[in-house]
């Protein structure tokens, strides 16, 4: 019994720290009340991505705007915002299709991309806010 009790604690721990991983290889979610600081008061552009859970197109889009978050690390600040968690912040800007990724800089929106786009359209459009 107690051999089979370390191997499930060994097995839920790998689980925990697993969990952990994936969360540092993932943009940080920013809630309502970190708005301000995190995207409008950011010096670099900010990307921000619109999404909610049950949103099929969002998952697609997901490792495509992390795999920009890590390329465009120090140029560009990227983070994602649940739509059904903050609807404050995506009524404010006029979400009405998930996913959208929205540009800011220097605190203002700058243009907005909706639906599950392919990477490239996604570089053309952060390279022209450099």
């Amino acid at each position: 019994m107690q051999f089979y009790l370390k191997i499930q604690t060994q097995s839920i721990r790998r689980k925990d720290e697993e969990k952990e991983r994936m969360k540092e290889r993932f943009m940080s979610a920013v809630k309502e009340d970190a708005w301000q600081s995190l995207v409008l008061d950011c010096e670099l552009p900010v990307l921000v991505e619109f999404w909610a859970p049950w949103c099929g197109p969002c998952r697609m889009i997901h490792p495509v705007v992390d795999e920009l978050s890590k390329d465009y690390a120090g140029k560009l600040k990227c983070y994602k915002v649940n739509t059904d968690e903050c609807p404050n912040i995506a009524t404010q800007y006029g979400i009405r299709s998930i996913p959208t990724v929205m540009i800011f800089k220097n605190g203002e929106k700058k243009d907005a991309v909706i639906g599950a786009v392919p990477k490239s359209t996604l570089i053309t459009y952060i390279e022209r806010f450099l």
